[in-house]
């Protein structure tokens, strides 16, 4: 059966071109619509009516797309997502992308269909033009920890502040030798938290040394954290400080620490750049950059129904939200 990006393909437009043409929900120039009219003609393309049914009405739905939950920040925001929504009357449908592309392109590829009236989004950064083909037929697409488009509401944390005021913390205790163990920086808040660092020890004339994670499906896990605080240890003799992007990645560190014997934080400091409630839980407490999580959750939630429910012919308004973070201080440094 051929699809609308079939008729995009046939018609050399983009798929949105094509949905709007085909509903008549903005302007397209005529030669454009008569074009794409035939392509469908020609296809034999016949709009679902189930799926069209559905986007007229209102499901009281929002979608969820997150790359994983178990023991990191998604847990909460997924928390803040769900009680907020809750509380407007609507109802969450989770989808775990794992980071990987391609799973995140079939998810929403399943979301557009009438599912949901809304996505919320911690995105990989590699379907940016689907997203913004869902926005234009008409799902509000907000963005949540990970702002990858601009054209699109989002509700982040400053990265950058985290890993800058923290370099700030650790000078401040004596440390010198810094290292970060990162993710890939195709990710905006691993970019983010890299040009913190980086900015800060140049400041303090310091050499940065950091450990970058290649694949995406890697990095927010404990065997990522644990070999790349070993190779810091391995490779910077004198390292006085780890900082990790994410509590998970600490936690790894923390346990090369105690399995060499080196003390923390008397001869090495630990640092996540990204605290959640796990770090308060172990038995060496993470002191951490800690971001209002739940509270992006909520708010993500309640941008998600504003859009939903502003009126017809009316866009909704575009909001960019940034969340200071908070240094806690605990055992690990």
């Amino acid at each position: 059966m051929p699809t609308l990006k079939d008729v995009a393909r046939l018609a050399n437009v983009d798929v949105s071109t094509v949905s709007r043409a085909l509903n008549n929900t903005a302007h397209v120039h005529p030669t454009t619509k008569a074009r794409i009219l035939a392509a469908a003609k020609e296809l034999g393309y016949r709009p679902n009516p189930v799926a069209q049914g559905l986007r007229r009405g209102r499901q009281h739905t929002i979608a969820v797309l997150l790359p994983r939950l178990q023991l990191t920040i998604f847990a909460e925001i997924a928390q803040g997502i769900e009680q907020e929504a809750r509380r407007l009357g609507y109802s969450i449908v989770f989808a775990n992308t794992g980071d990987d592309p391609e799973r995140e392109a079939e998810s929403l590829e399943r979301m557009r269909c009438g599912i949901a009236d809304a996505i919320i989004i911690a995105g990989t950064g590699s379907n940016g033009r689907q997203l913004r083909d869902i926005q234009t037929e008409g799902t509000p697409v907000i963005q949540v920890v990970r702002m990858q488009e601009h054209s699109m509401s989002s509700v982040v944390a400053d990265y950058y502040s985290c890993s800058y005021e923290a370099v700030e913390y650790l000078v401040g205790k004596g440390c010198r030798e810094i290292g970060l163990i990162n993710s890939p920086r195709s990710i905006s808040p691993y970019k983010r938290r890299y040009e913190g660092y980086r900015d800060a020890v140049r400041e303090f004339d310091l050499e940065p040394i950091c450990v970058t994670s290649s694949s995406t499906a890697e990095p927010n896990n404990f065997e990522f954290g644990y070999r790349g605080a070993a190779r810091l240890l391995d490779e910077h003799p004198g390292l006085d400080a780890i900082m990790a992007a994410v509590d998970i990645q600490g936690m790894g560190a923390l346990r090369v620490l105690h399995e060499r014997g080196v003390r923390c934080p008397d001869d090495v400091r630990v640092i996540s750049l990204t605290g959640h409630s796990i770090g308060r839980m172990l038995e060496t407490t993470m002191t951490s950059m800690e971001v209002p999580a739940i509270e992006m959750g909520e708010k993500a939630a309640r941008m998600a129904v504003e859009a939903i429910e502003t009126p017809a012919g009316e866009p909704p308004a575009r909001q960019h939200l940034v969340f200071s973070p908070t240094l806690v201080v605990r055992d690990s440094a």
